[in-house]
């Protein structure tokens, strides 16, 4: 499931994408409403976690112009202010969800996930590429029926690969979803983890496809009858 947190507080956004990620679900951080704007336009996301206090464009101002856009993504507000006149005007606005902060993680992780099934009813836990399966409820990949063995990181490659398939994803994303240790990993690290993966997948159909000054494509390379 991929979330876009929009917070200024880079402390705040470290220790919730960290938390977050720890949850299995993909992560990107935009600082202000400018970016989250960009990112919006370029990507979709099943959930999106929105600061109101944002410097240069305010969250309220973020939020009008995604419904404005025709932009249905289910939007969950973070703010410091309980009041019940703000959060009145956030809903009315098109928010689908508010919490005060300070809040707990729990709770945070139960309001996602419940808002993403609101949206999205008929999705699938489970995602193909071919003969590439990836059960979302088990976080586990199979070739056909046989399960994959994979470490963390080239879990974490992959699962950001497959929930994009068909779509190019660059390498500081696939940086940005191996954030569970200090620092992050280079590009070559990067290029490590792909060609791991390529031989872990080479008996399934799906292959990853490498975009030069773009990043990485994972796609279906089955004949088509």
């Amino acid at each position: 499931m991929r979330l876009l947190l929009i917070e200024d507080n880079r402390q705040l956004a470290h220790w919730l994408s960290k938390t977050l990620t720890d949850e299995g679900f993909l992560v990107e951080h935009a600082l202000d409403g400018e970016i989250a704007e960009a990112s919006l336009r370029d990507a979709h996301y099943d959930v999106v976690l929105l600061d109101l206090n944002l410097p240069g464009m305010s969250g309220k101002a973020l939020l009008r112009r995604m419904r404005k856009n025709a932009n249905d993504t289910p939007v969950l507000v973070l703010t410091a202010t309980g009041d019940v006149g703000e959060k009145v005007i956030c809903l009315s606005e098109g928010a689908d969800d508010y919490v005060v902060k300070p809040f707990d993680d729990r709770e945070l992780v139960a309001r996602i996930k419940v808002l993403a099934r609101r949206h999205a009813p008929a999705r699938s836990n489970r995602i193909r590429c071919g003969t590439l399966l990836y059960d979302m409820d088990r976080r586990q990949f199979f070739i056909d029926d046989d399960a994959l063995s994979l470490t963390p990181r080239e879990h974490a490659v992959l699962e950001a690969l497959i929930l994009q398939a068909g779509r190019t994803v660059s390498k500081p994303v696939l940086a940005e979803t191996l954030t569970d240790k200090d620092s992050p990993p280079s590009g070559d690290a990067i290029e490590i983890y792909v060609s791991r993966l390529r031989k872990k997948i080479e008996k399934s159909t799906a292959a990853i496809i490498t975009l030069r000054g773009l990043g990485y494509l994972l796609e279906n390379e089955e004949p088509q009858a």
